[in-house]
């Protein structure tokens, strides 16, 4: 099956379908357990839309800590349910689903006490690969190991010799969030889903108390209209509730919002070969290996502010490196910090105070007839998230419409790019030399876009200017910012340099020097006038600025104050522009 494209032109067409044709089920929110709701919903064989207010993954799925695992925590919590999920989930994805995206990352679990900590922890990892071997899916992770202190510092030669006696090499996977965020919405769409981005919800339709569909406007033209749907899933993360009072009708539950924040430097400050995982006094810290770069993670406070936007504040940084500082022999310094993002964690509410034991479980209901809620849960266990509030639409469709749909099937549904990946890994030096790009590049290229690679060549060699580096961000290719407009749907320069190409948090400058370049290169794919492209490079460089502010104020309130100084990117139409002068006058 040949994968849609998430085209300028394929929004149109998906815009003009939610607006004159009713659904089975619209999904509202464009977050990885939005897209995966469209994609399972979309294989059972129903009429499924999707909309998300900004950009795929633009919220919580952007901004975790890039990990595919099971929890090890949650071991210690004895919350085995929840961990042996996660690690089948993780095995599906690393096997089946996402083998492009998706990939084995090796951690060092230090041991700083005496024989009991090794037995304990010891104990706890054993667990966890058995639990993982018998999820039927844990072929090809490797084992843990157990490792002297001298086998530990030759692996994480930037460890201090006093930081530990000794260590648990164990293994988990990694993934671009955001990246698979997006192939889910791509996949759902292959299948059928219409998929729409910046297209926020006014509010929800209601006929003799029951939903039937959402109120819309399109932010990139200002057009509003009305999608009518049997069934109407919320899965928009933090905002659960703020989208919940669109049906004049309170919720059976709460969801609370944990901040997280990570820092990324480059690769050469730390030496090491695995990551590492660290306790804290008040949960677990990380240190990540990601491509050239470390990513440190990460903060765990409770968040009532601005959730469009959440900010790091000097004090989390602090946070951080003093955590991280405490075990390497050469300390880190505001300095190697080249990039930061902040991130919100829906939990659901009432368990407990402290953020960090709030339920990771996740919740379904159907509190109001034709709209199914769905919260909590992690990134790992997105698929049966969906999949669970999926069945609670299908059996609304059931009791309504007297219709069956088909059971889920996403177990067995790989993403766009998955199938023929390994056969191409094996003859990636084959497309070295028949694209003329290095092996490294082509290895970088199938590990972001799988069998999809094929289209990506195809934009070089009908022009082979877009095979060289990006000026500013010479990891990737200028070729890939084009990609994310004409296949992934990418519609401003913000979505292109934080969630396609990652630049954002990968350069010291967040992506400053590459903006230029990048507007140049797809101003005449999103159809810019002048105006628009000046508009693009303002509002990305305002929003860096913004944040580098919000990063030196000491505190959540100076900083959320700090960040809201650059607003959301402006629609690209004068009728928006008209139709929010309107309102405001």
């Amino acid at each position: 099956m040949k994968a849609a494209p998430l085209s300028p032109r394929a929004r149109t067409a998906a815009l003009r379908r939610l607006e004159t044709q009713p659904l089975d089920v619209l999904v509202i929110g464009g977050g990885v357990v939005g897209c995966g709701a469209a994609l399972d919903a979309a294989t059972r064989g129903l009429s499924v839309g999707l909309v998300e207010a900004r950009d795929f993954a633009s919220g919580t799925s952007s901004r975790s800590s890039k990990l595919v695992h099971g929890g090890l925590r949650y071991l210690e919590m004895l919350d085995f349910r929840l961990v042996a999920e996660a690690l089948k989930e993780r095995g599906l994805l690393m096997q089946r689903l996402a083998p492009h995206l998706v990939r084995p990352v090796p951690f060092l679990y230090p041991l700083t006490g005496l024989g009991w900590e090794r037995w304990y922890a010891g104990t706890g990892v054993a667990m966890y690969d058995a639990m993982s071997k018998a999820s039927g899916y844990g072929e090809g992770m490797p084992v843990h190991k157990h490792l002297t202190r001298r086998g530990a510092r030759k692996a994480f030669p930037s460890l201090r010799k006093d930081a530990l006696v000794g260590a648990i090499r164990y293994y988990d996977a990694q993934v671009d969030d955001a990246r698979h965020t997006m192939f889910l919405a791509r996949t759902a769409a292959t299948y059928g889903a219409a998929v729409a981005s910046r297209t926020r919800v006014l509010g929800l339709i209601k006929e003799s108390e029951r939903v039937v569909g959402a109120s819309v406007i399109d932010l990139e033209t200002g057009h509003r209209f009305d999608i009518r749907a049997s069934q109407v899933i919320n899965a928009t993360g933090v905002w659960t509730d703020e989208t919940q009072a669109m049906a004049r009708e309170r919720g059976q539950f709460k969801v609370r919002a944990s901040k997280g924040i990570h820092l990324v430097v480059p690769r050469d400050r730390i030496r090491g070969e695995t990551g590492l995982i660290l306790r804290t006094e008040k949960s677990v810290l990380f240190v990540i290996p990601w491509k050239r770069h470390w990513i440190i993670g990460t903060t765990d406070t409770d968040w009532e502010l601005s959730k469009d936007h959440p900010a790091a504040s000097s004090s989390d940084i602090d946070y951080l490196l003093e955590h991280v500082n405490r075990v390497l022999e050469v300390p880190l310094t505001r300095d190697d910090v080249e990039g930061v993002y902040a991130g919100l964690r829906p939990l659901l509410a009432g368990e407990s105070e402290a953020t960090s034991k709030l339920s990771r479980e996740h919740a379904v209901a159907h509190s109001v007839p034709g709209l199914v809620v769905v919260a909590g849960g992690k990134y790992t266990t997105y698929r049966v998230m969906a999949a669970d509030a999926v069945d609670e639409a299908v059996h609304g469709l059931e009791t309504v419409l007297g219709r069956r749909a088909g059971e889920c099937v996403t177990e067995t549904v790989p993403l766009v790019g998955a199938d023929g990946y390994q056969a191409l890994w094996n003859q990636r030096r084959a497309l070295a030399a028949q694209s003329g790009l290095a092996i490294n590049r082509v290895e970088h290229l199938l590990e972001r876009y799988g069998s999809l690679v094929l289209e990506v060549l195809d934009l070089i060699a009908a022009e082979p200017d877009l095979g060289e580096p990006l000026p500013g961000a010479e990891d990737y290719l200028m070729a890939e910012a084009v990609y994310a407009v004409t296949h992934e749907g990418a519609r401003h320069l913000d979505d292109i340099l934080t969630r396609r190409l990652r630049v954002s948090f990968e350069t010291f400058d967040r992506g400053a020097a590459a903006a230029p370049y990048v507007a140049d290169l797809v101003r005449g794919h999103l159809r810019w006038d002048s105006d628009q492209h000046t508009r693009e490079l303002q509002h990305y460089l305002k929003r860096v600025e913004a944040e580098r502010e919000s990063q030196r104020q000491p505190d959540d309130h100076t900083a959320d104050a700090a960040r809201k100084g650059a607003p959301d990117v402006v629609p690209v139409s004068r009728i928006a522009e008209e139709i929010e002068s309107m309102e405001s006058s």
